[in-house]
């Protein structure tokens, strides 16, 4: 419901980007379009919390919202463009949106859906790994996903299968795939 009542495209693409794949603010704003591999599903978040790199599960669903956003702007290197000027101006754009365009547009959904607890963009993330949890994902699988700092973290990071991925990739496509997005504005 929160994310079919933000009314922009992009920034509804933005928030379903960043609840879909468990992200932080910082690091959806930063997406490239050379982060992508659509042949294997993942997207390489760069420049995490720590400065460190990441692989995650990209979910289909996702994956086709973001082909989607991408043909409004058609930025060769940003997947979510300073939105400032003219069409020209978005689609030659070196700087990512400003951050505070999201978080008013979820502000605003907040309050048309009457949501009165105190909810943030981070809550995306939060809701993500205890739906993941809830889906009886491995803890361990959640924290390598979601770029959680600490040794063991790094230590089970380092040692994930091609069979542990495609779980993940399963789980979070199913999870994804059950969410009705009304993609017109």
């Amino acid at each position: 419901m929160l994310l079919n009542t933000v009314r922009k495209i992009r920034y509804r693409v933005f928030l379903f980007t960043t609840y879909s794949m468990g992200l932080r603010l910082g690091e959806t704003l930063n997406l490239k379009v050379g982060d992508i591999d659509s042949k294997t599903m993942g997207i390489h978040i760069r420049n995490g919390k720590g400065r460190r790199d990441r692989y995650v599960s990209l979910p289909f669903a996702t994956l086709q919202a973001l082909r989607f956003f991408w043909k409004t702007h058609q930025n060769p290197n940003l997947i979510f463009p300073n939105q400032n000027g003219t069409h020209e101006t978005i689609r030659n754009a070196e700087t990512p949106m400003d951050r505070e365009g999201p978080q008013q547009a979820m502000k605003v959904a907040l309050k048309e859906c009457r949501i009165r607890k105190k909810v943030s963009i981070h809550s995306l993330r939060h809701s993500f790994a205890t739906h993941l949890v809830e889906k009886g994902v491995q803890l361990r699988l959640i924290q390598a996903h979601l770029g959680h700092a600490s040794p063991s973290t790094t230590a089970i990071y380092t040692h994930l299968t091609e069979h542990f991925f495609q779980n993940q990739s399963k789980e979070i496509n199913d999870l994804i795939s059950k969410l009705k997005i009304n993609w017109s504005e």
